[in-house]
Parts: C-alpha cells; structure tokens; sequence
C-alpha cells in the first residue's frame, strides 16, 4: 500500500512474492507521486521467510514503520534506512499494525481456524522493545485490528477471530478481554472467516467468507507463503463453503445485536477484503469478489438500495464530500480497472485501466487531488479524474 507523511511524501511498501525459489524479503520505496519512480529504497527488509502483504505506516515521531512476516522495522524518512529491528515473537505472518494514543504500535500474527490462539504485541515505537507481555487471544484471527477510543478515553482494539469479534482494552501494560464478544460465525459451518472490520455509524461492519483457498494454503503451511512447488493460489477458485456472501452488522454498545444480510444470494461466496459504511450517506457498501456483485445497502433496514454486475477485491475509497467511491473490478478480460461508483444512485461514472493482469485484495489510498494510489501484485498506478 501507499501512505502519506507529509504533504507530497508518499511511501510504497510491499513484499517480494517468492513463493518458491530465492528467498522472500519487505521492502519499503519513497516514491515520487507523478511519476512513481523511487526516490529512495530501504535495504531488502527480512521477513522470517514469510510471503504476506504486511503493513506500513508514517509515525507522528517521523520514521516509516513496516511489518513484514515476523519482522517489525523503523525507517529513515529520508534515506530509508534501518533505525531499529525488531523479530517478533511469533514465528508467523503479521497482518496489520496501529499506532495507539500513546504513540506505542501494536500488531499480531495471522491464524486461520485450528491453528490456535493469535497473539497481539505491542512496542515502544522508538526502540521497539516490546511493552508488556504478548497477549494470546483465545482464537485465531485473519482479518487486520481496529482501534477507536470512547469520548471517557477508553481505547479498543478490534480483533476478527474464527468465531467472534473480540473487543480489548489496555490497562496499563496489560490486555483485558471486554464483556463485548459477539459471534458472527455460523455455526453450521456454511460461512468462511472474517477479514478486517469496518468501525463506522456506532456499529462493526465486516465481511466473512474470506479464508478462501490460496489464503488457507499460503497459511496452512511453513514458512506462511513458501513451497518447493506452490499450488493454485487463484483467488477465483470455487469457494469451500455452501453460503452466500454476507454483509454483517454487529451493535458496538449491544453485541447481542447482529444483523446480516446476503444481497447477492449466490451459494458460494468470498472477499478479501472488508466492507464500508457511510454514516453521510446512510449507506453500507457490500461485495462478492468470487461470484462478482457490488451492492449499496439502506445501513438501518439492510436493504439493498442498488446493484452493480462488477467484481471488485479491494479496499475501496470513499469520498464522502462528493458522494463517490472508487474501487476495482477484475474484469472478464482479466484488467484490473478501477472504477467511480456514485454512492447514491450506484452508477458507474467512471472508468479507468491501470494496465494491471493480476487484482488482489491491496489497499486503495486517497491521493492530495481527486486521486488514488493502486497497488497490486505486479503493478502500481495513480488514477485521477475530473
């Protein structure tokens, strides 16, 4: 993904997808914004062998911070260099990292189902010593953390598990579990996992049916990601479960309030990816990245307001001042195009190739301009319109 620091400074952070062959390494690039050529490259960043997307972010203290497989890095803004290097301790993909109100960053590592409990850690963001004793959730969790912090100051963190969303807050050093725990999996087993929550309009927004078949196997082996002969890893495979693709709303002051609906009501759903909400618009956006489907929801009554036959994988970006939204779709031509959706009306208003052959589940940023940066396996663009 690409993230901003300050105005016109804008960092690009990845991992090389070596699956098989010549080890695996997290990279982080100052790029120029027009051009996207880097004006700055870190050193190949190790990764314990782990092929995972990661996360990058810019500190309130200057440095650039990227987590990739089981390595956290502090980075010169400028040059890009190393400041600190921090192995975690657990030998496992990590996906996501948040800065807290103290400025400490936590992340954890990324368990499917049957592979025991995740484990969150949190580091003083200079030093990276770790603060506190790494806290093991009693479930796994895929999807990325949320945070958010109540008017009185209390400060959650969100986490998506195989069973429920689970809800802490840090006392002092420690972790404690909140009583809010709600479960969101089915238990016929007719749904896959969740993957990130949207926080929005007093409610959790997620997504499940999201461990679909590369994710189990790139997680369900050793290292994550790493094979002497890699299998299918096509997102576009059939779905290993019977249920349709759910939009799922959980109350964040009542968990015993879940809603769900399934607008595209096609057996055999999936993302990579987490839904949106609007609370300007009064409107939750859905999709079905394997049956294809995007879907804008009344956010009180769930109805579906508007379809649209496209097939979008990525996080989206919302602009609310204009009633816009972009976000890709995987074409039949097999181009990852992205696309400006009006939120209201759900036309499509416009359309743009960004010459990539491969779509995956990045994030999309919000550029300076009526702009985005897209990042996908192969490619990277910046789109604009008018």
């Amino acid at each position: 993904m690409v993230v901003r620091r300050d105005p016109g400074e804008w960092y690009l952070g990845g991992t090389l997808p070596a699956f098989q062959g010549p080890s695996p390494y997290g990279w982080v690039q100052r790029i120029d914004p027009e051009s996207l050529e880097p004006i700055a490259q870190s050193p190949n960043l190790p990764c314990g062998e782990h092929v995972w997307c990661g996360a990058i972010l810019a500190h309130a203290n200057g440095s650039i911070f990227s987590v990739n497989g089981c390595y956290l890095h502090r980075l010169d803004p400028v040059d890009l260099s190393v400041l600190a290097e921090r192995r975690l301790p657990v030998d496992r993909s990590h996906n996501g990292l948040l800065v807290l109100a103290d400025g400490s960053l936590v992340t954890k590592d990324l368990r499917l189902e049957g592979q025991g409990g995740t484990t969150l850690t949190r580091l003083d963001a200079d030093s990276l010593e770790l603060m506190g004793e790494p806290f093991v959730l009693p479930e796994g969790s895929m999807g990325r953390i949320a945070a958010d912090i109540t008017e009185e100051g209390v400060e959650f963190i969100y986490v998506p598990g195989t069973e429920h969303i689970w809800r802490l807050l840090r006392v002092r050093d420690e972790w404690e579990i909140d009583d809010w725990r709600p479960r969101y999996r089915d238990p016929n087993d007719s749904y896959g996992l969740a993957w990130d929550t949207c926080l929005s309009g007093g409610f959790c927004w997620l997504h499940d049916c999201g461990d679909i078949p590369p994710v189990r196997a790139i997680h369900g082996t050793e290292p994550n990601g790493r094979w002497s002969n890699p299998p299918n890893l096509s997102w576009r495979q059939s779905a290993p479960w019977r249920g349709a693709q759910r939009l799922i709303r959980i109350d964040l002051s009542d968990g015993s309030q879940v809603s769900h609906v399934a607008p595209f009501g096609k057996a055999a759903g999936g993302i990579i990816a987490p839904p949106v909400h609007v609370p300007s618009h009064q409107i939750a956006i859905a999709w079905d990245s394997i049956n294809g489907g995007l879907a804008g929801l009344n956010d009180e009554t769930l109805e579906t307001l508007w379809q649209l036959p496209i097939r979008p994988t990525m996080q989206p970006v919302v602009y609310p001042e204009s009633g816009e939204m972009v976000i890709n779709d995987f074409t039949d031509q097999s181009s990852d195009d992205l696309v400006v959706i009006d939120l209201v009306s759900g036309d499509l208003v416009d359309r743009a190739e960004t010459g990539s052959r491969v779509a995956n589940g990045m994030f999309l940023s919000p550029g300076e301009d009526r702009d985005v940066f897209y990042c996908s396996t192969l490619t990277t663009a910046r789109v604009s319109w008018g």
